[in-house]
C-alpha cells in the first residue's frame, strides 16, 4: 500500500510539473479599436529594433530572480501607432491596456502611462535576449518594462493579446 502511495504521489507531482508553454508567433490587438488586428513575427521587423542592454528580474519582493542579458527589442507604443481607438482624444486618457499570455497572465499599462511617461519610452517587446532571437525562445514574444523597479511583475512571455479597455 505504501509503495502504490508513493507511486501516485510521483506520477501526480510529474502530472503537475510538466506544463506545456505555448509558444506564440502573433497576437491580436481588439478590443476598444475601430479595427482589430493580427501582428506576427514578420511583421515586426518593419520596426526598428534597439538595444535595451540587461534587467535584472525580480519578485514581487524585490528579491532578485535572474539576469537576462543583451536584449534588443521594439518600442510596444510604435506596434501600437497604426492602431486607431474607438474613442474620442478626450477620452483618450480612460483607456488601459491589457496584455495576455497564452497562459492567462495579463499585465496592465494605462493610454498616460504608455504615452504620456517617460515609462512609455522603455517598455518592450524582446526580439532577441541573451543573443537568442525572439523566434528561437521557448517563451518567443516577451515584453517588459524596463523602468519597473520590481521587473518581474510586467515581465510577459508569450504575447498572444492586447485588449484595450476603457475605464468607465
Amino acid at each position: 500500500m505504501k509503495k502504490l502511495l508513493l507511486l501516485l504521489t510521483f506520477c501526480t507531482s510529474v502530472a503537475f510539473a510538466q506544463e506545456t508553454v505555448k509558444q506564440t508567433s502573433q497576437f491580436s490587438i481588439a478590443g476598444k479599436v475601430k479595427k482589430g488586428s493580427v501582428i506576427t513575427m514578420d511583421s515586426l521587423k518593419q520596426y526598428t529594433i534597439q538595444t535595451i542592454g540587461d534587467i535584472k528580474i525580480t519578485d514581487h519582493t524585490g528579491v532578485f530572480k535572474h539576469k537576462d542579458d543583451k536584449l534588443k527589442g521594439i518600442l510596444i507604443k510604435d506596434v501600437l501607432s497604426h492602431t486607431l481607438f474607438n474613442v474620442s482624444p478626450k477620452l483618450l486618457s480612460t483607456l488601459y491596456f491589457v496584455f495576455v499570455g497564452a497562459d492567462g497572465y495579463k499585465v496592465v499599462y494605462s493610454w498616460n502611462e504608455l504615452y504620456n511617461t517617460e515609462v512609455g519610452n522603455h517598455v518592450y517587446i524582446l526580439m532577441e535576449k541573451n543573443g537568442v532571437k525572439a523566434a528561437d525562445m521557448k517563451e518567443s514574444l516577451q515584453m517588459t518594462s524596463m523602468m519597473d523597479m520590481k521587473t518581474g511583475r510586467r515581465y510577459l512571455h508569450n504575447l498572444d493579446k492586447v485588449i484595450v479597455g476603457m475605464a468607465e
